[in-house]
């Protein structure tokens, strides 16, 4: 990979903007020292615990378009420091996302961890791999009790990314989350309840 972000995101229009605005300066340096080669460990462990993030492609008529794509962590498999995967699933049959990928590879995903308040955004070019042509990989991709119909393997060849600041992100739980916060006082209040009925026989 050996990119950074900048290079990509800051097109001339940006950095025009960055120049007016007064952040050019700053940014220059990071395009020209905030090289990174692959994901590190901190990457690698974000990913494998998200449950969803949304997918921007390209269509052949130049707008684009944004998916959520969502399942149990760790949906989303590491292949290596420069490429992370998923099987494609089932869904409304509308095809937008693949049918945009078919015309034009470049894609963006962001990655938001509500809790945390961390934002992981990716620049990469999507692959499609149909099921029947790379077993192996499937294998690398498939879920353990999780129920899906799948359809292809979308594979994410990383051209860069870069963490986003956590500015306006509101921490937000899943249900399990919060049961998991809830477990140790819901334990105390059963044992309680049961020394009670010890007590009072009732």
């Amino acid at each position: 990979m050996a990119k950074n972000f900048g290079e990509i995101a800051f097109t001339d229009a940006v950095k025009k903007l960055q120049e007016k605005y007064g952040s050019r300066n700053s940014y220059s340096r990071m395009e020209k020292f905030n090289v990174i080669d692959g994901l590190t460990d901190s990457e690698i462990s974000f990913i494998q615990n998200q449950d969803s993030f949304y997918l921007a492609s390209i269509g052949s008529n130049n707008f684009p378009y944004i998916q959520h794509r969502g399942g149990p962590k760790g949906f989303l498999k590491i292949l290596d420091a420069n490429r992370i995967g998923f099987i494609d699933f089932t869904g409304n049959k509308q095809y937008v996302t693949v049918g945009n990928m078919a015309t034009n590879n470049n894609v963006s995903l962001i990655m938001v961890d509500y809790p945390s308040k961390s934002r992981l955004k990716i620049y990469a070019k999507s692959e499609i791999v149909e099921l029947k042509d790379n077993p192996s990989l499937y294998e690398k991709l498939n879920l353990k009790n999780y129920k899906f119909r799948p359809e292809r393997m979308l594979i994410l060849n990383i051209e860069a990314y870069d963490w986003n600041c956590p500015q306006h992100i509101t921490p937000r739980y899943t249900v399990k989350e919060i049961e998991q916060a809830f477990e140790p006082q819901q334990k105390y209040i059963e044992k309680l309840e049961a020394q009670i009925v010890e007590l009072t026989g009732k």
